[in-house]
């Protein structure tokens, strides 16, 4: 057990050796233990070193040393779902000094990627996938007839989605050879692991028990009285000591729960399963942290870590919990959280719902103190969004708090459950942008333009924390579907006016008089439009509503200027810019314009600001683009002129 993160890399002269799971497969089946001993140190140093994800990562030790030492990948398929837990698995593939560039610029990405390694079969950043994904890898398989064997590695929040019991149900009526690891970190399936339960689940992964099982099935099958008998009598077992009968009524041959962190019993049961035919599921029981003591007592509060400053003297640190630094500054998160309180009091008929989102989205004290109006419905997006339309149905006021990137996961739904019927539901559409080091499977790039298409929405982007909180009232108030997105983290600081007040729909506001250019800028990126526009001498308007657009601003703003840009966050493909160039081109303005934004690539991972100004969305970048454009302007003047 350790209690402290390792400020000096750790003495690790077995993990030295391994830099491939090849070289793992050479060591001794005894020596694995030291190897998971060395490994969890190890991964608490890099994590120290770099931030991350961290206590996933812990509980699947002894795990993923176990896959990689009885399956020969990259030949073999091991598919990661979400990919929290995968720091380990990057460490013995070959990753080891470089998992200290992990979330860094130009360094390691923070989840499975297939560009990055040929161990990293399937990439992922999204829950629930894994099955579906190592479930396509089997039957290609077949269709080659490969003998090559294929496992997804899913977790007991995952396994809440409703795609994975999608899967669950294919991969049974297809028969593939496929092992589904069910990683239990938080004893939401079962409480029912112990020395019994593990060693059922020994046998029933052992090759005696399943030829007998087989034979008997064959012996049997001509007494159809005593097969049903002997199968009910084995269903009953199972039942007792595991919650199988769910997976084995799917068609799933269940094992389990066993200890997660028994790696002894790990090796021989997967070494079992990895020669049996059809769909097995093994349920593991681990422990969220295990081995470092803090997270141990505190899985949610170390699901991550910031990185640990650097100390003057070459010792062990004890590291406190982890805090979110003190600043004044409060988070969008915040402001949504205490918006959504104070209008729960304000209108009873106000329902909370996220799907599985709550700490991050904000929810943790309204859950608190109406536990009755908030739903977490786990990680089920589309339902959440249906649940919510079915709520406006009756009188309610939904608000669905969810991340941008996984109301993509809910598109049909928001077309068709809210937007068709025209139904009262909020957004609050969290994580809207770009968003550092988790890259470009978190990033909220597209919801402006997948949204700005829908009939019926109306589309706030608030450029500060006073702004958001009175958008969101005014979404709340709006008769039909609204969203209000807002960015990770701070804003500029803005002062939040407690008192909330009805904004007039589809109203932009000049924030800078200016010469020449006109900036209209699309949410949070305004601060850095205003300071561009200092050195440009340009107008900057806070535009506020992408639908409805604010179009006599627009026009008006098209007389007095020579060039129109628009700033946004949002990919420029279809984005709030092309929502003000379908304008001009209906009402026949000629105008010269330029638009800003997400360029048509997705962007790696690194620091936000850093991110920004690669795209040229920083001040500087702006000013850069403006000049150009001008410059290109003037020169069109004078070819025409001649």
């Amino acid at each position: 057990m350790f209690n402290e993160i390792p400020a000096q890399r750790p003495d690790t002269p077995l993990l030295s050796q391994v830099d491939s799971p090849a070289q793992l497969r050479l060591l001794d089946e005894h020596q694995l233990e030291q190897l998971a001993t060395e490994l969890r140190e190890y991964l608490l140093y890099a994590v120290g070193q770099t931030g991350g994800h961290f206590g996933a990562g812990l509980g699947v030790i002894e795990l993923t040393i176990a896959l990689h030492y009885i399956y020969n990948t990259p030949e073999d398929r091991v598919v990661w779902d979400v990919g929290h837990q995968a720091y380990p698995h990057k460490i013995l593939t070959g990753r080891r000094d470089e998992i200290l560039t992990i979330r860094h610029g130009g360094g390691l990405a923070p989840f499975p990627k297939r560009s990055e390694s040929e161990y990293d079969c399937f990439g992922v950043g999204h829950s629930s996938t894994s099955i579906s994904a190592a479930l396509g890898m089997a039957l290609a398989a077949e269709q080659e007839g490969s003998q090559r064997k294929v496992v997804a590695v899913i977790g007991d929040g995952a396994m809440t989605a409703g795609m994975a019991f999608e899967a669950i149900a294919h991969a049974a009526h297809t028969r593939s050879n496929l092992l589904v690891i069910l990683n239990d970190n938080n004893m939401s399936i079962s409480h029912n692991v112990g020395g019994l339960a593990t060693y059922f689940a020994k046998i029933w992964a052992s090759k005696p028990y399943t030829s007998l099982r087989s034979g008997g099935k064959k012996v049997l099958s001509k007494v159809p009285p005593a097969l049903e008998i002997a199968r009910k009598t084995e269903e009953y077992m199972k039942g007792m000591v595991s919650p199988g009968v769910l997976f084995e009524e799917l068609g799933f041959n269940y094992i389990g729960p066993m200890d997660g962190h028994d790696l002894p019993s790990l090796v021989q049961t997967i070494k079992n399963l990895r020669e049996l035919e059809g769909p097995q599921l093994l349920h593991v029981i681990t422990q969220k942290g295990k081995g470092f003591g803090p997270a141990e007592e505190d899985p949610v509060g170390y699901h991550a870590l910031n990185k640990i400053e650097a100390v003057t003297k070459a010792e062990n640190v004890k590291l406190a919990k982890p805090q979110t630094p003190a600043v004044k500054k409060p988070r969008f998160q915040q402001v949504f959280g205490d918006w959504l309180c104070d209008m729960a009091r304000t209108d009873k008929r106000l329902i909370g719902i996220t799907p599985a989102m709550s700490e991050g989205s904000g929810m943790v004290e309204f859950a608190e103190q109406f536990p009755e109006r908030f739903h977490d419905v786990a990680i089920a997006e589309q339902h959440a969004v249906t649940l919510a339309a079915g709520l406006a149905c009756d009188n309610m006021k939904p608000v669905v708090a969810i991340y941008s990137t996984f109301l993509q996961r809910a598109y049909d739904q928001l077309i068709h459950d809210v937007a068709i019927q025209d139904l009262d539901v909020l957004f609050a559409i969290d994580r809207a942008g770009l968003v550092g080091e988790d890259g470009s499977t978190h990033a909220g790039s597209f919801d402006l333009t997948y949204m700005r298409c829908i009939p019926n929405m109306v589309i706030m982007a608030p450029s500060d924390e006073n702004e958001c909180r009175q958008m969101l009232y005014t979404g709340f108030l709006h008769k039909g579907p609204t969203a209000v997105r807002y960015p990770r983290g701070t804003g500029c600081g803005a002062t939040i006016e407690k008192e909330m007040t009805r904004l007039e729909i589809g109203r932009g506001v000049i924030r800078r008089e200016g010469k020449k250019i006109a900036l209209l800028c699309f949410g949070t990126l305004l601060p850095t439009a205003l300071e561009a526009a200092r050195q440009l001498n340009a107008t900057v308007v806070d535009m506020r509503f992408v639908k409805p657009l604010d179009e006599k601003l627009i026009a008006s703003m098209a007389r007095q200027h020579e060039l129109l840009v628009t700033v946004e966050e949002n990919t420029v493909a279809g984005g709030a810019g092309s929502a003000v160039n379908e304008y001009l081109n209906r009402e026949g303005i000629v105008q010269p314009i330029l638009n800003l934004g997400l360029p048509d690539f997705y962007q790696s991972h690194g620091k936000h600001q850093q991110m920004l100004a690669d795209v040229d969305l920083d001040a500087q970048g702006i000013v850069n683009r403006v000049s150009e454009r001008l410059k290109s302007v003037a020169d069109d003047l004078i070819n025409t002129a001649s």
